[in-house]
Order: structure tokens, then sequence, then C-alpha cells
């Protein structure tokens, strides 16, 4: 007895001495991961319960992962339990479930929240989140360069002499951000107290540069430990302390450090890559957003879309802008199709534009069942074949005139179609595989994995088609052949080669490329009744999961990762070239110049590359 009126005096105790002047007293939730009806939900609203009931707040902190597959419903559903926190003031980011497989393309949770970053100030001390991805497909962290500048922009403006900073996102400042060193590099202008993150369900104290990052608890850890975390900046004192709160018990201290604000020097910039001789590689474009489509190409102009909704064409010689036009949507994250005349830009809100090749301007637009993520084609008569959500459309290009459409599809589209001989070939991201008669629309074949997992489905790979066979890869780490016909298996193997979702063939078709998870090159026969591997080689990429296609021109393979390198291998030595660093973040796509053989690609962080490689003869 009486050492439990010990410890009760402690308690209060230390609770008096973190409501004094000087110290900020802070609750975070992350990965709550609720979905209605499971037993997140209810353990969300007991935390929400305790957290009303808790003395001496200032704010609330949720930094992400609200849901499990950042669906409409699930995200109104987690915030009609978060707006019952009502004694402290709510602040809060989405975090990679609610933008990696966004039902809305990440529009929903901005029409909830009003936006995906904060910036607010508490006596001395400014707290300022965002967003950090990854964003509509399979990739690490990223913040959009448009954040970054708003990030300086925004602390230049509220920090004045004698105020403390803390950052706050889904991801700790490390590796697990592909820009994760241009984000450091603006923090350290200011007076960062600590960095505060989610994301891995456990406890971890680290530094980076000087700046003292905390990853927090998730709100389930395993074994009926639910709750959350208390943080006090004790300002005067030069202290940050970090409370583990069970829900129904006390809390208990896990971290305690002082606030350092002795940063290091900048890290010197590594040497560039050499270019191997007889190419040449050039970036085209710095944009002033992000860019997460790929890059269309015709005889003058690339194309592409980038974070702040803006189509833009540049001359793809010199990289000099020859329009853009705003959408007015969200992020863009689908091609650009180009055709006709015309140049169609789906939407991140619902509709498909038609603007004019050469000026940019509006000709007509069509609103229908986006958001639209797909990358569309267009087949040598003129006709736009484009997945959307829940939906597959023909559309002549010229006239946009919807010419069909296929409304039996479960979720949406990402990767682009295949069309070939009177088939279009496409997955989506409700397990299946589809072949759709050209002409009409309807359904030839559709196959499945069997798995119910929506989240192994073929929704970002762009098949292999040959005249006989299809064949696919998938997050489920498994490849499989299907005969073209009919759509029946032909085989599937799963083994020590992980794909994923990154694909390409031979310019005859005879050979499927795919880049495995362990950044390996491995080649396929395409014609073999069984699986036939025929050679692999090691790209030197490491641990690999970016869905960026695989492209062979000219006897040379061209592959993109995660990391924005570059490597390059020869089709027929089946040797590695060389690899070239283009930049930190994600390969969003290859494409080929048809009429100068040139390669064209984003990535996220805002750059378009063209490679010229040595005329063959």
């Amino acid at each position: 007895m009486k050492k439990q009126r010990f410890l009760l005096l402690l308690a209060m105790a230390a609770l008096a001495l973190a409501m004094q002047a000087g110290v900020i007293r802070l609750a975070i939730l992350s990965d709550v991961h609720v979905s209605p009806g499971n037993a997140n939900e209810g353990k969300l609203r007991e935390a929400v319960a305790e957290i009303n009931a808790t003395p001496g707040l200032d704010a609330v902190l949720m930094t992400g992962d609200l849901t499990n597959e950042g669906s409409d419903v699930q995200l109104r559903h987690v915030k009609s339990i978060l707006d019952g926190i009502t004694a402290s003031p709510l602040y809060v980011l989405p975090g990679n479930h609610e933008n990696n497989w966004s039902q809305s393309a990440c529009l929903t949770f901005n029409s909830l929240w009003g936006s995906d970053r904060f910036a607010f100030t508490v006596d001395s001390l400014v707290v300022v989140g965002l967003n950090c991805g990854p964003f509509m497909k399979m990739g690490d962290g990223h913040i959009k360069q448009e954040d970054l500048h708003w990030l300086d922009s925004t602390l230049r403006a509220s920090v004045k002499p004698g105020m403390r900073v803390l950052s706050v996102n889904h991801y700790p400042i490390l590796d697990d951000l592909d820009n994760y060193r241009a984000y450091v590099e603006i923090l350290k202008r200011y007076p960062v107290v600590t960095h505060q993150c989610g994301h891995y369900h456990r406890w971890r104290l680290y530094e980076t540069d000087g700046i003292n990052g905390v990853m927090v608890r998730a709100l389930d850890m395993g074994g009926g430990n639910y709750g959350y975390t208390l943080m006090d900046v004790d300002l005067t004192a030069g202290w940050i302390r970090v409370w583990d709160k069970v829900i129904g018990r006390g809390r208990e201290l896990m971290f305690a450090y002082r606030i350092n604000l002795e940063f290091a020097a900048p890290r010197e910039r590594q040497e560039a890559d050499v270019v191997p001789e007889g190419f040449d590689i050039r970036r085209l474009v710095a944009d002033e957003a992000s860019i997460f489509t790929r890059a269309a190409v015709d005889g003058e102009c690339v194309y592409y879309g980038n974070s702040l909704g803006w189509c833009k064409a540049v001359d793809k010689r010199t990289g000099a802008l020859r329009w853009r036009h705003d959408t007015g949507s969200g992020m863009l994250f689908s091609r650009p199709a180009v055709g006709g005349g015309r140049v169609v830009v789906p939407t991140s809100d619902h509709r498909l534009l038609w603007l004019d090749r050469r000026s940019g301007r509006r000709l007509w637009e069509h609103r229908d069942a986006g958001p639209y993520v797909a990358d569309g084609v267009v087949a040598p008569d003129g006709i736009l074949y484009q997945g959307g959500y829940r939906t597959f459309q023909a559309w002549d290009m010229r006239r946009h005139r919807l010419l069909w459409r296929c409304d039996s599809i479960g979720n949406y589209c990402q990767a682009a179609p295949v069309v070939d001989g009177g088939d279009v070939i496409f997955g989506a991201w409700d397990t299946r595989l589809r072949c759709l008669d050209c002409r009409t629309g309807a359904l030839r074949w559709q196959w499945s994995n069997g798995s119910a997992a929506t989240l192994y489905s073929p929704g970002n790979v762009v098949p292999v088609v040959t005249p006989s066979r299809v064949v696919i890869v998938a997050p489920d780490r498994v490849t499989t052949a299907i005969d073209r016909a009919t759509g029946t298996q032909l085989w599937r193997v799963k083994n020590e080669h992980r794909v994923r979702e990154s694909l390409g063939s031979s310019a005859d078709g005879t050979v499927a490329y795919a880049k495995t998870m362990d950044g390996t090159l491995v080649a396929m026969s395409t014609t073999g009744e069984d699986y036939w591997l025929l050679w692999t080689v090691d790209l030197g990429m490491g641990y690999e999961h970016a869905p960026c296609i695989v492209v062979e021109q000219d006897g040379l393979i061209y592959c993109g990762s995660r990391r924005g390198v570059l490597a390059v291998v020869d089709a027929a030595s089946h040797e590695l070239l060389f690899t070239y660093r283009l930049g930190s973040s994600e390969v969003n796509g290859l494409e080929t110049d048809s009429t100068t053989g040139d390669i064209f690609c984003s990535l996220i962080e805002g750059t378009i590359w063209r490679i010229s490689p040595p005329r063959r003869r």
C-alpha cells in the first residue's frame, strides 16, 4: 500500500513538473490501422477517451497509417473516431497506407482534413508536419518538391529568435526517405529539437547529422499491448522525454534526451558517374514539383504531368517549355496520351481532358468514374485504350467519342494495357488479368491467381504479350504464363528470383525480362512449354521494388531503380555495361523514341532525362 501511494505521488509530481512553464506536452497516435469493425477500432476509441481525460495537453498528433487500405470508407470511419478528440487541437498526417493504395488518388484525405501538411506554434515551439508518400505505387518515402519549398518558406516566416522547431512526418529522416538529405539540409537551417515519426511499429531513438529522431509506437504493439505516446518538450531545461502510455495503465518513460542544436556540416557531394563513350545522358527538365507520371514522346516533344496538376510539353531536344496546362486537379499519376493531334490527360479528379497538341489549349473534357491513375495507350488507328477506377474504356482520340466501356472491374487499373492483334490485355487491382476484344470491349477471358488479397494483384505490371503467350509478374513474387487464346494458366513459378512488378521483353518477344527485388535482371523464354530461365545478371542495385518497366532498344536493355539508378545491359552478351545515377528517387518509367532510338525517363524528384545511345549500324 505504501509503495502504491509513493508511486502515485511520484506520478503526480512528474505531471506537475511537465505542466510547468516552458514544457509543451503532446499526445501522439501513429499507425492505428483502423478498419470498420476490427480490434483497433475499439482500442482507438479507448485511446481517444484517455487523451480527452489527460490534463495539460497542448496538442494531439496523428502521424500516419490511419487505415489499412486508404479507402474512402476507412478514412471517413477513422475520422469519425478522431473527431472525438475535443480536449486538445488535433493535427493529422497520412501514411503510406493512405498514399499507396488510395481509392481517391490521395484526394479524400485532403477533403476530410483540409491538407496533408500542417504548421502550428505552441509557446515558442513551431511544430511542422508534412506528407511523405509513397504516392500511388510501390516506392520509398518521398517528400514532394513543392512541400520542401513550403517547409523552408514556412519555417523562415515562423521561426523567430529564441524559438524552436519540432519536425513531424510518417517516416524517419533516414534512408527510408529517398530525398531525406534534401529534407535534412532544410531542417538544419533552423533550431530543430527533434524529428518524430512512426511507420515501423517500434520504439527507436536515432540521430541524423546531429538531429535527434524518435520513432514511436503503433496503436497495436502485439500481445494485447494497445496504446499511444506522450512527449514532453521542455524548452527551459533543454530536455525531451518520451513516454509509452498503454491504455488503462500508467505511463512508462522510454527515452529522455537533451536537446541538441549543433548540427553536422553538409555531406560532401559524391563524384558524378562517368558516362560511357558514345552515350549522351542529359537532364532536360528540373520541375518545380514532383513527377509521378511516365513521359510520352512524339516527333517534337516530351509530355508529362506533375504533382501540382500541371500537364507540360517540352522540346525533346532542348528541354525548353512549349506549353503548360493547369488541369485544376490534384496530383497527376497517368502518363498523357498523345495521338491524332491531341493530348489526353487523365486526372485524379475523375476527368479526361482533351488538349491541343501544339498549344495545350483545352478542347473538351469528360467526367467519369475516376480517379484516373492508369497509363493509356493510343493504337495506330487513333483509338485510346484507357483504364480508370472500376472501368476500362476505348475512345476515338480525334473525335473524343466513347466507343465502348467495360464496367465489370472491381478496383482501379494502373499500368498501361497491351493492344495487339485485336486484343487489349491489362491487369487491375481486383486480382484479375483481362483480355478484351479491341473492337467491342467484350470479355475474351480473365485470369486470377486464386488469392483474395488485392495487394497481390497484377495491377501495376505491363504484360509481355506474344502470339501465343501472356507473361506477367506481380507482388506475390510469382511469374505466370497464360495461354493467350484461352486464358488458361500454362505455368506458374515462385523461386529464388523474387520478381515483383518490373517487366519487359526483347524486340522479337521471345524473351521476357524481369527485374527482381534483389536487383537482378532475369531473362526467361516466352516460347517454352514450361518455365525456362535463360540467364541472369546482377544490376548492382541491391534491394529493389520500383515497378519501372524494362525496355530493350537496339540490342540494349534499360532498367530503372527505386533510387534513380539507370542500368544498361547488352542483350547479346548479357553483360552489365554500366550504371548511372540520375538522381535519388524512383524512375517512373522508360520510354523509347521510335524516331531517334533515344530513351526518355522521368524521376519522382521532378526531373526528365534523355539517354542517347551510340548509333549502331
